[in-house]
């Protein structure tokens, strides 16, 4: 029996054969062309793009019937993509400038294009080079005139079966889902990259991230996939497979309660109300919030506006997206300003100086402020859209307050303008700021006075208080929520909202993990938002504690000097019964 570690996908549990896809990695050809052979290689690679387009077309004309809408949204980020100059038209000038094959100058492109994105200190953001991964291989099959493999093995019996392959697109996530697969494990991906948002969204058993799973499985061994450990056991005994069926009956039944509670208010045993938002980077995830009862919007990422394109959106083009979202939902929503990083474009085009640690440079509102051609379009897009119903602005990566006075100053001129010309606008719009600095943390009660609600970021509060990179597996063991620095810092946010009589929320993905709802509810915290999957999940402990109970724990928790004490202490306030 081998067990092996990865990032788990959702609660559930998977156990079925392995079917192995992509065993190896492709190898490219790298050779010299001559100055004669230039046209021809150029059209070879113009050909392999639009047989990838057509080959992304036609994945999305066979979806299934009741397919989730997820789908459609990293479909279409595919095709987005596939248009980036830096993919579809720098390869042909290198082809000719330096007269070598097709798959060579995409290569030296593409390698280009995933650097920026591992630069980029959003993790969220960071975690799309997954997506860029799947376009580039794609079209490197196309030229080396390869069949699709992982479609052609999907006729192949996925009955009762688990996948492990290199990576997995979404599009093939689905169809293999349809086609009974129980479960899947790669090499590649993290826990939110598409493929992982989209297996939590059809609650497939999946393990992403695994590194050299393809090596050590292989095809046909018994495998059991927890989705939630984020465990692989190969070849189990028989006493390890019926533990393991039984706790899939038991999650089985717990879905059906879950499912009984969508309706349900957030309230709490000794009737606390707890708000439940979401967290939403596409407008294509509309129908998604809408399915999984969510009331409200804690965090709308704006980033997707900006992405695969020379020049950044226009005013007009972002009024109509923030509208259109405004008119569709019908309920608050919090559109968060632009955070990117020095990895990006700027408005003109050209590429903003890179420094040593782009986690510490110019980025989210340091860059916005910086350029004020790219900020003011965003702000006078917002406050014209709050016309058309509830809208807050959240302003990410404070760390000073000449930043947020700078930003207020900036708000102040745009709505006096819209006064004067007859522009309607929501007068008293909710103007909130991220904290996920440790100064801002440290600082919270500052920018309470001046805010009219705060949000904890706490992704990247974490790696700035611990001063690790979640994303590279060197250090990533060192990334804990219970570090008592970081409750410490979490406790002191809240604190200082509650002195300042304004609202705190928690939009990170701690927000979101069942493992830490009970302490968060103990101490303090009222609104959660999370990814829609997730929500269903935090909602049955809500309603299942009692808040006056656990703010005696929260507080025994805060006492704790090391993340050992603190972890036991948690994991005993979320085994005990009654809370």
């Amino acid at each position: 029996m081998l067990t092996l570690h990865g990032a788990g996908i959702g609660s559930g549990i998977a156990i079925g054969q392995a079917l192995i896809l992509d065993h190896s990695l492709r190898e490219l050809p790298e050779f010299n062309i001559s100055k004669d052979e230039a046209d021809a290689e150029v059209d070879r690679f113009i050909k392999a793009i639009e047989s990838t387009k057509h080959q992304i077309l036609r994945v999305q004309s066979e979806l299934p019937a009741g397919s989730p809408s997820e789908l459609a949204t990293f479909i279409h980020a595919h095709l987005l993509i596939l248009q980036d100059p830096v993919i579809s038209q720098a390869p042909i000038a290198t082809i000719r400038e330096r007269l070598i094959n097709a798959e060579q100058a995409l290569k030296i492109h593409a390698n280009a294009l995933i650097e920026v994105f591992d630069q980029m200190e959003d993790t969220y953001l960071r975690s799309k080079k997954a997506d860029i991964e799947q376009i580039i291989r794609r079209i490197e099959g196309e030229l080396m005139m390869e069949p699709d493999e992982t479609r052609e093995r999907v006729a192949e019996g996925l009955e009762g079966k688990v996948v492990v392959t290199h990576d997995l697109t979404p599009s093939d996530t689905v169809l293999f889902r349809d086609r009974q697969m129980n479960g899947f494990i790669t090499n590649l991906g993290g826990p939110i990259s598409h493929t992982a948002i989209l297996a939590r969204s059809l609650k497939i058993p999946a393990i992403v991230g695994l590194h050299e799973a393809t090596r050590f499985v292989g095809n046909g061994e018994m495998l059991i996939v927890d989705g939630k450990r984020g465990v692989l056991i190969v070849d189990p005994s028989e006493e390890i497979l019926q533990e393991y069926h039984q706790r899939k009956r038991r999650i089985r039944r717990r879905r059906e309660v879950l499912e009984t509670l969508r309706a349900q208010p957030g309230r709490t045993r000794d009737n606390q109300s707890v708000e439940l938002q979401v967290n939403i980077d596409l407008p294509d995830n509309l129908p998604t919030i809408k399915k999984c009862g969510s009331k409200a919007v804690g965090l709308f990422r704006t980033e997707f506006i900006y992405m695969n394109r020379e020049q950044p959106p226009s005013e007009e083009e972002q009024f109509q997206a923030y509208v259109n979202i405004v008119k569709t939902l019908k309920q608050p929503i919090t559109i968060r300003t632009l955070d990117l990083g020095v990895d990006k474009q700027a408005s003109n085009g050209s590429m903003l100086e890179n420094v040593t640690n782009p986690a510490l440079g110019m980025r989210a509102i340091r860059l916005c402020l910086n350029n004020p051609e790219l900020f003011l379009p965003q702000l006078r897009a917002i406050l014209k859209a709050s016309a058309f119903g509830p809208v807050a602005i959240m302003i990410p990566m404070l760390s000073s307050l000449d930043e947020l006075e700078q930003v207020l100053e900036l708000i102040l001129e745009i709505k006096t303008e819209f006064r004067r010309k007859g522009i309607p606008f929501d007068t008293e719009i909710p103007i909130g700021g991220m904290i996920e600095v440790p100064a801002a943390a440290v600082a919270a009660d500052l920018f309470a006075r001046h805010l009219d609600f705060l949000s904890i970021g706490t992704n990247d509060l974490i790696q700035y208080t611990l001063a690790i990179d979640r994303i590279d597996d060197r250090v990533n063991y060192l990334y804990d929520p219970l570090h008592p620095a970081v409750l410490r810092l979490i406790n002191g946010i809240l604190k200082a909202g509650k002195s300042a009589g304004i609202p705190v929320s928690m939009c990170g993905e701690m927000a979101g993990d069942t493992n830490y709802t009970r302490l968060l509810l103990g101490m303090g915290l009222r609104i959660f938002s999370m990814e829609p999957a997730r929500l269903m999940e935090v909602k049955k402990i809500i309603l299942d504690s009692d808040t006056r109970k656990l703010e005696k724990s929260a507080s025994n928790i805060l006492q704790c000097s090391t993340t050992q004490q603190i972890r036991e202490m948690v994991d005993q306030l979320n085994t005990t019964t009654k809370h």
